[in-house]
């Protein structure tokens, strides 16, 4: 590919402002017109895994007329061209002009993250990446907008978050329900002594990944398998490994992900820590009180207990829809698009303004965005979401040794157990680290 310059966007646009030179046509909204901020004030960014929820996020970064994708980066060939050609065209028409070429692909992230033009990126991989990708990010200077859960392990976790002070950066974790109205409205009530005191919290999510044996089958066109595996141990290619459904694929394989214990986990328990007021801290013992229960539960039954310092309880599964805290004078159930209370009473008198008011989005991604602007924390910033996701991790731990642990949530440590702690990370396979 050709050789990049080191020159900025920025210094470009500087020094061309100060040329003296014939003169010239500008589109309006390098001018920031029709809704466009100038060009010198947008965020460029740069999009990593163009899957699932790459494909989900990626129309309203292209949209969002505060951000630019000038780089769009995917092992599959074929995924990477598209979203590069979506880009292309929607600028072009936004701009009213024949044709416009100014997001490139990229097969590797390290090309990517190299380029000093990008001030941001999303990145949307399988779990197994996060890590190395969000780190070096950090240390490329980027910003960061990382998918749920954070991390595949509870050491990669707080890597991030020493990553993200290390270098400055504004790192938003995408535990989306953090910024639903719903949900703050359900924790600060609890916070609030509404129902009285809390006595314990359900959360309605599936259960952990497993070890699973897949055939071989041909590569498909167009995929880089091996850079798919990075990380991860190598395994001969089968497409349910690679799969993005939901029924099954990578998030059900302890190699990639912690199944619905993490994916879920990382939202319904993170709404669980930020009630109970737990947010950078966790549970002291996991216990599970059933066997390790399939991808789908447990549902109806308490499976599995997170015991807190202050005596709450958070159960995994029972009859819940979504969160359920449950206290001493009432209960709150809490889930997308649902809010109930018994008694009624307590959802429907407003929050005075001697109550806990809790921190308000105005949308994850529009929070990112103003937090890129002003340097502070997101609503998700990475400490909230290694702490949560450390509570999804301890669970699957539990379920996968099938007995209590006891965890210190200040020092990030299994007690007395070395069994246990070896969960705490995974062997990478080489050259790949976190450094």
């Amino acid at each position: 590919m050709p050789e990049r310059t080191s020159i900025s966007r920025r210094a470009l646009l500087k020094g061309a402002a100060a040329a003296v030179a014939a003169p010239y046509i500008v589109s309006a909204s390098a001018l920031g017109k029709n809704g466009f901020l100038p060009a010198s004030e947008r965020i460029t960014v740069g999009c990593i895994g163009l899957g699932n929820m790459g494909s989900a996020h990626y129309p309203g970064f292209l949209d969002d007329k505060q951000l630019q994708v000038v780089a769009v980066c995917d092992v599959d060939l074929f995924k990477r061209k598209q979203k590069q050609q979506q880009a292309n065209e929607k600028y072009a028409a936004d701009r009213q002009a024949g044709s416009y070429k100014g997001c490139d692909d990229y097969n590797e992230f390290e090309e990517l993250l190299a380029r000093t033009d990008i001030d941001a990126v999303l990145i949307a991989v399988p779990d197994h990446w996060h890590a190395i990708i969000a780190i070096a990010a950090c240390r490329a200077g980027k910003d960061v907008y990382c998918e749920k859960p954070l991390s595949l392990t509870i050491r990669e976790a707080w890597a991030m978050r020493d990553a993200a002070r290390r270098y400055g950066r504004v790192f938003q974790t995408g535990s989306q329900q953090r910024s639903d109205s719903n949900f703050r409205l359900a924790c600060e009530l609890v916070q609030s002594g509404r129902i009285g005191k809390l006595v314990k919290v359900n959360v309605g999510i599936g259960g952990p990944s497993r070890e699973k044996y897949l055939p071989e089958q041909p590569v498909r066109e167009g995929l880089d398998w091996d850079r798919w595996l990075g990380p991860a141990p190598w395994q001969p290619y089968n497409e349910e490994r690679c799969s993005g459904n939901y029924g099954g694929g990578w998030r059900h394989i302890r190699d990639y992900s912690g199944g619905m214990m993490t994916d879920w986990g990382a939202h319904h328990l993170d709404i669980a820590q930020w009630g109970l007021g737990m947010d950078g801290s966790g549970p002291v013992e996991i216990t599970p009180l059933m066997p390790m229960p399939d991808i789908g539960g447990p549902r109806d039954k308490e499976g599995l207990v997170f015991k807190y310092a202050n005596g709450v309880p958070v159960y995994h599964g029972g009859k819940v829809n979504g969160v359920l805290f449950t206290g001493t004078e009432g209960k709150i159930e809490v889930n997308r698009g649902y809010l109930r209370s018994w008694p009624d009473s307590i959802i429907l008198e407003p929050l005075g303004a001697n109550d806990v008011h809790l921190y308000e989005s105005p949308g994850h991604r529009q929070d990112w965005i103003n937090c890129i602007r002003t340097r502070k924390r997101p609503i998700c910033d990475v400490e909230i979401g290694a702490s949560s996701v450390t509570v999804c991790h301890l669970g699957n731990i539990a379920y996968w040794l099938g007995r209590s642990i006891k965890w210190d949530p200040e020092k990030h440590e299994i007690i007395g157990d070395t069994e246990a702690s070896r969960w705490l990370d995974r062997p990478k396979r080489g050259p790949w680290r976190l450094a």
